[in-house]
């Protein structure tokens, strides 16, 4: 226990997931399923990740294939929508009565020896490899030991950032819900790929007079083919203005300067969304040594058990795929978690045998 004096008593948990999105939600049932007790964190909601796409979102893959936990994920349209995918998590975890500690940040892990069958409330296990400490809200801190740690941080952890003067501007965000605030406004989205798409069509319905600036000759190849004609009629007509081939210099207050092949030019801009995508969140993995390749991102890792080479430790999800997201999604990391419990299965009863 940490000599912090805010920190609450320990809780002990066989597995302690860290992310409550999709694929954490989907290793907790699969822990669960395996006679395992397990808790989850997440600094955010539950399914936080997918809270913070677009309002109007559309998924790009099909119900069926972004379900979890054998619940069927019934839909009325071809493909879910934001707001389908809210409902349908929340209710996977209710059925589940998954412990899901929400808007609890885990801010640091560390090597424990804690003894689990000491009484209540620690389960009858062995001994827990790691203690976590997280805070929460209202500034409480916590320690959780558990005899396993599966890193599932998603999508969503740090933004690419542009790195140009005026990026830590008010009306500079890097991330986009909803487009009513756009109305008459002179928006630039930056990025090329489905997310700035999304954001500039939806901006452009609710009356934004939006500018799209992409350093890529035209749109991204991965667009979603259902949108893809509606975005290319939009800036053929000239109703969303495109800078392609061209990158943000300088963000202003009421303009941004964007470099192009004619040199810069300043467009006028009060709301700017720089739609560039994330980066892995990978703070606790660095913290307790696990090796993460410079070029690619990607967190060492045993593919088919999904352990990392601490012992102890395993990922889930995205965060797998390390800067490359789109290696991994929703319907090929919801499996991680079967993997992860069946090691995690084998650990212990060594652990116990000991």
């Amino acid at each position: 226990m940490s000599n912090d004096a805010a920190a609450t008593p320990a809780m002990a948990v066989d597995v302690a997931i860290v992310g409550a999105g999709p694929c954490g939600l989907a290793a907790a049932i699969a822990v669960q399923r395996a006679g395992l007790s397990v808790v989850l964190f997440d600094r955010g909601s539950i399914v936080h990740g997918i809270a913070s796409y677009p309002t109007y979102m559309t998924f790009f893959s099909t119900a069926e294939r972004i379900a979890i936990g054998g619940v069927p994920f019934i839909v009325a349209t071809e493909k879910p929508t934001r707001r389908d995918a809210l409902a349908y998590y929340r209710g996977v975890a209710d059925l589940y009565q998954l412990d899901v500690r929400q808007f609890e940040t885990v801010e640091s892990m560390r090597p424990g020896r804690v003894d689990l069958r000491g009484g209540p409330p620690t389960p009858d296990r062995g001994a827990a490899r790691w203690v976590l400490r997280s805070v929460k809200r209202s500034g409480a801190v916590c320690e959780t030991a558990a005899h396993a740690v599966v890193i599932a941080t998603g999508y969503f952890g740090r933004p690419n950032r542009l790195e140009v003067p005026g990026e830590e501007l008010p009306h500079v965000r890097h991330g986009y819900t909803e487009g009513h605030a756009a109305w008459r406004e002179p928006v630039v989205v930056v990025g090329g790929a489905n997310s700035a798409v999304d954001a500039a069509l939806d901006m452009y319905r609710a009356g934004g007079q939006v500018t799209l600036v992409h350093f890529a000759e035209g749109l991204d190849a991965n667009v979603k083919p259902w949108v893809r004609p509606e975005i290319e009629a939009r800036l053929r007509d000239g109703s969303i203005r495109s800078c392609f081939q061209s990158r943000v210099v300088a963000i202003e207050p009421e303009a941004v300067v964007v470099r192009g092949p004619q040199g810069d030019t300043r467009i006028p801009a009060t709301q700017v969304y720089t739609m560039t995508g994330y980066l892995p969140e990978t703070g606790l993995l660095e913290q307790i040594g696990v090796p993460i390749d410079h070029e690619s991102g990607i967190p060492a890792h045993d593919p088919i058990t999904m352990a990392t080479p601490v012992q102890g430790v395993y990922l889930a999800g995205v965060i797998a795929s390390g800067n490359h997201a789109n290696r991994i999604f929703i319907e090929n990391g919801r499996d991680h978690g079967d993997a992860i419990a069946a090691h995690v299965q084998r650990s212990l009863q060594r652990s116990l045998l000991r």
